[in-house]
């Protein structure tokens, strides 16, 4: 279940806010600006994150004011007042003291809260943040100003889809499910005249001077090849810390739950606790199935919102009695589709076939990608190469079409199923060619 936001009051403002977790540690994740707490883990990779965190902590985030479910601000809030609003958290989550993380612009907050509240601060972790955001003597590596308004400019004018989570998830950005998710929470985190105003504050953090005054343990880390902020900035907070841990992690997407999420948290796990433990998914040989509805945002607006929503009703309840008739196990929606996983390839393909068979009867065209691989299991979701070459494999599909790797190929020899052959392909972000086949 997603988690469901509670209100804290900080002065006459209402914050939304959300605790996951009952483990000894309380970590606070002061988020950037683009948040909305209930939508957020909708990602799956953030979700993977979240619950992985509260192995070993009780986690403790919130929208920003101006931002998703937290109240809009007026003026230009100082880094002051939004203190005030963690403490409100805090208080409200019965919080005495937290660990806090800071990512990209919740970095300058953290900061300043952990040296003016040593008291209710037990450790400070930043990560791909900065200490101020444009250009100044000592300063050189961040952008000119005028070259930051540039590329703000560009960010209100595209505002709402998606192309700031892209910017922070290079590796994902090709992907139409991450940048439907992507484009949503922008609009959900606020409009483009209040992402103006944020943007214009961010650029007037700066919190050099605070640096050495910071006395609570203190961890610094930036993936090496970051495509999103240059590694330059993290090392320059690390110098001007005292006592600070640097570390400098693999991988170029700034978005801390893609890559090697695993690297990340184990460094926040030993710095909060002392230990590292090796969090080793459970794996198994499986086939998956990912389906989605073709056209889909074409048939809604013809159909009209209850047309569209008793056809999805429909759809699904005819995809769950496949599953069960063919002994599928659901992971979860995927959009306009199903992402399920099967103990046998051929029972997979039956499945598809069945669903898109059914629904084509209704007059609309579902198409289904499966490949049989290693998985790892995860907190109710999938991870691991297969996963992803299934989906590749279904960007691939053609309407009403049912589509296999040459795995599944093999694997239901004498099944009676027959194929198609539809040639060789790359699969974006799977190395090789895979040959790929239609279910005929």
């Amino acid at each position: 279940m997603p988690p469901v936001a509670r209100y804290a009051k900080s002065g006459d403002l209402h914050i939304a806010y959300i605790v996951e977790g009952d483990g000894p540690i309380d970590l606070m994740w002061i988020p950037p600006w683009i948040s909305q707490v209930e939508y957020l883990w909708s990602e799956r990779s953030l979700e993977r994150f979240m619950h992985r965190i509260t192995s070993f902590a009780r986690l403790i985030t919130f929208d920003r004011r101006g931002s998703g479910l937290s109240d809009p601000f007026f003026g230009a809030p100082t880094l002051e007042e939004q203190m005030d609003d963690l403490l409100a958290v805090m208080d409200a989550a019965g919080s005495e003291r937290v660990a806090i993380v800071g990512t990209l612009e919740g970095g300058p907050m953290a900061i300043m809260f952990a040296a003016t509240h040593p008291d209710r601060v037990s450790a400070l972790v930043l990560y791909a943040t900065f200490a101020r955001a444009t250009w100044a003597p000592g300063y050189e590596f961040a952008w000119p100003a005028e070259v930051r308004d540039e590329h703000m400019n560009e960010l209100v004018e595209h505002w709402g889809e998606g192309l700031t989570p892209a910017g922070v998830a290079p590796s994902e950005a090709g992907d139409p499910a991450f940048m439907e998710w992507a484009g949503r929470l922008e609009r959900l985190t606020a409009s483009p005249s209040t992402i103006r105003r944020i943007v214009d504050l961010i650029g007037r953090f700066d919190v050099r001077d605070v640096l050495p005054t910071i006395r609570v343990p203190t961890l610094v880390m930036h993936r090496r090849d970051d495509s999103f902020i240059q590694i330059e900035h993290s090392r320059y907070i690390a110098a001007h810390t005292p006592g600070a841990r640097y570390v400098e992690l693999e991988g170029s997407d700034n978005m801390f739950s893609l890559g090697d999420s695993e690297a990340l948290i184990g460094e926040i796990e030993e710095h909060l606790t002392g230990v590292r433990h090796v969090h080793e998914p459970d794996r198994m040989l499986a086939t998956v199935l990912f389906t989605d509805i073709c056209d889909s945002t074409r048939r809604a607006a013809e159909m009209g919102d209850s047309g569209w929503r008793t056809l999805l009703e429909r759809h699904d309840a005819l995809f769950r009695h496949a599953l069960d008739r063919h002994r599928g196990r659901e992971v979860k929606r995927t959009g306009d589709g199903f992402l399920a996983t099967f103990d046998g390839p051929a029972r997979a393909i039956r499945c598809a076939a069945s669903v898109a068979e059914a629904m084509s009867s209704l007059g609309i065209e579902v198409r289904a990608g499966l490949h049989t691989g290693e998985l790892e299991v995860m907190d109710n979701d999938l991870g691991g190469l297969a996963v992803h070459i299934a989906a590749r494999v279904l960007d691939r599909a053609s309407p009403s079409e049912v589509l296999v790797s040459g795995t599944v190929k093999d694997l239901v020899v004498g099944s009676g199923i027959e194929f198609d052959d539809r040639g060789a392909h790359e699969l974006r972000g799977v190395p090789g060619e895979w040959r790929l086949y239609a279910v005929s």
